[in-house]
């Protein structure tokens, strides 16, 4: 079959939720040119649907994403191939579009998640990774650095060390090492993990959105904020907050004692 945005990520809508599944399972679901696309396409849509409050990204095959698909890659010999290029039109557009979703995101990890396919998926609000899921900074290897934002990942999902570790040396971790590292959620049994992250998924749906977006907004800040300014993001955050029909209906709930029914919307 002919690769067509279509194809190349496929779209599940459930109630509340949409999964988008990266579907080059043939390439371990590594990015070219028009799966980065496909891809933005597809988070843009959701992003609009105001019916879809959660998100799941997961790989089609045995793997999450092999990240760059080399074999995109043609070196004519007498030009120097110009990665600036791919990272500003395609990985930085694409990392930006993510941390700027209006709803949370979950990434299951089904299998390896090497290079930016590992950037891609750290960079989910909630990572799930299947027991035989492994993650690994390849690009030393190539003469490369962690990009998709890898190199602020890591030291802060891993600390100093372990980031310099993984990037230098570019021995993949296995999904328990990720989890007590700290930089994944859940470790979930193979046969589980669609489940689990279905799970999360529907129950996120049922939260108000629109504060869980302020959430990121405001743990994000932190990581280059003193307390004085990271106070100030609170005081603005926490009026954004006060203001949606959530936070009404979630005091509301509370003193009637009975289950909230969020609606997620800003106003």
């Amino acid at each position: 079959m002919s690769e067509t945005s279509e194809t190349l990520v496929l779209v599940e809508r459930h109630a509340g939720y949409r999964v988008l599944v990266l579907n080059r399972p043939d390439r371990l679901n590594a990015f070219n040119e028009p799966l980065h696309l496909a891809l933005r396409a597809a988070l843009g849509e959701a992003a609009a649907d105001p019916d879809c409050r959660a998100l799941i990204v997961t790989g089609a095959g045995r793997g999450f994403c092999a990240g760059q698909d080399l074999s995109a890659r043609n070196f004519a010999p007498d030009v120097e191939p110009d990665l600036t290029r791919t990272l500003e039109a395609f990985y930085n557009p694409l990392v930006r579009q993510i941390r700027d979703l209006p709803m949370p995101l979950i990434c299951a990890v089904n299998g390896v998640a090497a290079g930016a396919g590992a950037s891609l998926a750290f960079h989910g609000d909630l990572v799930l990774a299947a027991r035989s899921a492994k993650f690994l900074q390849a690009f030393a290897k190539l003469g490369l650095i962690p990009d998709a934002g890898g190199t602020w990942l890591l030291p802060r999902l891993a600390g100093r060390a372990r980031a310099r570790g993984m990037a230098l040396l570019a021995e993949p971790i296995n999904a328990e090492q990720a989890e007590a590292w700290g930089m994944i959620w859940r470790v979930i049994d193979d046969a589980d993990l669609m489940a689990e992250a279905h799970r999360l998924a529907a129950h996120l749906a049922s939260q108000p959105t629109y504060g869980l977006a302020l959430i990121r907004r405001a743990l994000d800040a932190s990581e280059t904020n003193d307390l004085d300014a990271q106070l100030a993001v609170e005081s603005e955050l926490q009026g954004e907050a006060g203001r949606t029909p959530d936070y009404r209906e979630g005091v509301a709930a509370f003193l009637e004692k009975r289950p909230a029914r969020f609606t997620g919307r800003r106003r």
